[in-house]
């Protein structure tokens, strides 16, 4: 069921962003830098796209900021899994190494519940 609302979803929302494509089809002049700042440098860097593409285009670089601020902003908190995953991994080798060091219990009920935490 979920499978085919997110379908029907993507289907709809595939309606709409062509909707909106060919609505705005009229070629706009987009520019690198201001004419002024141009002038002064000596280089224009203008396009003529379709107005849709630089909707597109301003979405997809906005999700992409958005990625990549998410990613540096929880950059501490994966550091701090990394550091408590190594600590974990050493003291289950250390309490690895004294299960095999202390030996079989003296009692048998015991020797029984140890091998069951084992399995």
């Amino acid at each position: 069921m979920m499978r085919y609302l997110r379908y029907v979803f993507l289907l709809l929302l595939a309606v709409a962003l062509l909707t909106v494509a060919i609505a705005n089809r009229s070629p706009v002049t987009v520019r690198l830098f201001p004419d002024d700042v141009s002038v002064l440098l000596g280089f224009g860097g203008q396009m003529e796209l379709p107005l849709f593409l630089v909707i597109f285009g301003g979405i997809v670089a906005g999700v992409l900021i958005g990625f990549f601020w998410e990613w540096f902003r929880e950059y501490k908190h994966r550091a701090a899994v990394t550091v408590k995953s190594r600590e974990v991994n050493k003291l289950e080798r250390e309490l690895a190494v004294l299960r095999d060091t202390k030996g079989a219990p003296a009692d048998d009920v015991l020797a029984i519940l140890d091998r069951r935490k084992s399995v």
